[in-house]
């Protein structure tokens, strides 16, 4: 029996939310369910567990044999999956008498959390969540003689066994999971298309790594210049986790959403309050407040469906309300199949109709088209 999900706010109703995640995506999609959102997931990679690694296994028993001096957990999940690999192998026990002893410092408040919850304190965190800051601590503290143990995250290539094995360190280090290829590369490029023709309201990115290899998909398959596009104009939201997922995404010319805090519930807030704070994206009408998605239309809080057209037409008016938008730049904004000034008048009609007879849409005679946008009289 399915149990139904406890609507908590409908500031999400009608938004359609991309998650190119493997890792906690029913936590994620439920938590966006609840604020009334429609939830696709199309994770660009996965996440392979080391469970039965046997290398993993073995480095952990030389950990038990020679103990560390320093443990340095990177990420929450790799400290964790650690944790139930020793279980799995009956050594649980003798590493936890390792780690107590041993000096453990994090990268960030995820993995420090990992770590409380396996019953063991953090000696010093980077809050800035960033192998670089990690590093430096490090180095500036002096390792030169100790036994440093690393526990890297899935795509490893983070720089710290070499620079600890230059600062003198001894260097035991170990991968708990790696990131694979995604389940459906088809479903990843498709769901990109999809961002490009604006069809989602808004993408969600939880690691660096699947960001990185869902903007590679999105320009193989030639939408990535459309997504950057969307981005921009504010018709889709790119939202990250925190500021090491946010590089690649900025690096591809993508300003995303940033939470305060690197969780997963701060993520959630943030977009929530992107669709329903002091600052949302709405328009101020003489029908109500309008609020614009992939889908059709909030007005006056009323989701009002739309066929494509009827989208981007609004969308154009939108961009200035209240301005005089012209026939051929109505056509400019309809997709390519719709390049006449008649497939304008049509488009508006069937969405005035869609609007239920509201004179949403104003014609300016020999001019063409205008948002009736409310003047702080009205408002």
């Amino acid at each position: 029996m399915t149990v139904p999900q406890r609507t908590i706010s409908t500031v999400l109703q009608a938004c359609t939310v991309l998650l190119p995640v493997d890792r906690r995506s029913g936590e994620l999609s439920a938590a966006l369910e609840r604020h009334g959102a429609r939830v696709r997931v199309a994770p660009a990679l996965t996440i392979v567990p080391h469970v039965d690694d046997d290398e993993l296994i073995a480095q952990t028993r030389l950990l038990v044999d020679d103990p560390p001096d320093v443990v340095v957990a990177t990420t929450g999940v790799g400290f964790r999956g650690w944790m139930e690999t020793a279980d799995e192998a009956g050594l649980h026990d003798a590493l936890a008498d390792v780690l107590g002893r041993a000096r453990i410092v994090a990268r960030g408040p995820k993995a420090r959390g990992a770590i409380q919850q396996a019953g063991f304190e953090a000696d010093w965190v980077a809050e800035s969540e960033t192998a670089a800051e990690l590093r430096d601590f490090l180095i500036a503290e002096g390792i030169e003689g100790l036994h440093v143990a690393v526990q890297h995250h899935g795509s490893g290539a983070d720089g710290l066994d070499e620079a600890f094995l230059d600062a003198g360190a001894r260097v035991t280090s170990l991968t708990i999971y790696r990131w694979g290829p995604p389940p459906d590369p088809a479903l990843v490029a498709a769901s990109a298309q999809l961002v490009a023709r604006g069809e989602i309201d808004a993408v969600l990115f939880t690691s660096a790594p699947a960001a990185r290899e869902w903007l590679l998909a999105a320009e193989r398959a030639g939408a990535l210049d459309g997504v950057a596009a969307r981005a921009r104009a504010g018709h889709v939201l790119i939202a990250a986790v925190g500021p090491i997922t946010a590089a690649p995404l900025t690096e591809a010319g993508i300003t995303p959403l940033v939470p305060d805090r690197g969780r997963l519930g701060a993520l959630v807030r943030a977009v929530v309050t992107h669709y329903g704070g002091a600052h949302a994206p709405v328009i101020r009408t003489t029908a109500g407040a309008l609020g614009i998605r992939s889908s059709g239309a909030v007005l006056d809080g009323s989701f009002i469906p739309l066929p494509r057209t009827g989208v981007e037409i609004l969308r154009a008016l939108a961009r200035e309300p209240g301005a005089v938008v012209s026939r051929a730049d109505l056509v400019a904004a309809l997709s390519k199949a719709e390049v006449s000034a008649h497939a304008v008048e049509v488009a508006v009609a069937r969405t005035r109709e869609a609007l239920g007879g509201l004179d949403l849409i104003r014609t300016v005679y020999k001019r063409g088209y205008r948002l009736d946008a409310a003047d702080e009289e009205d408002s």
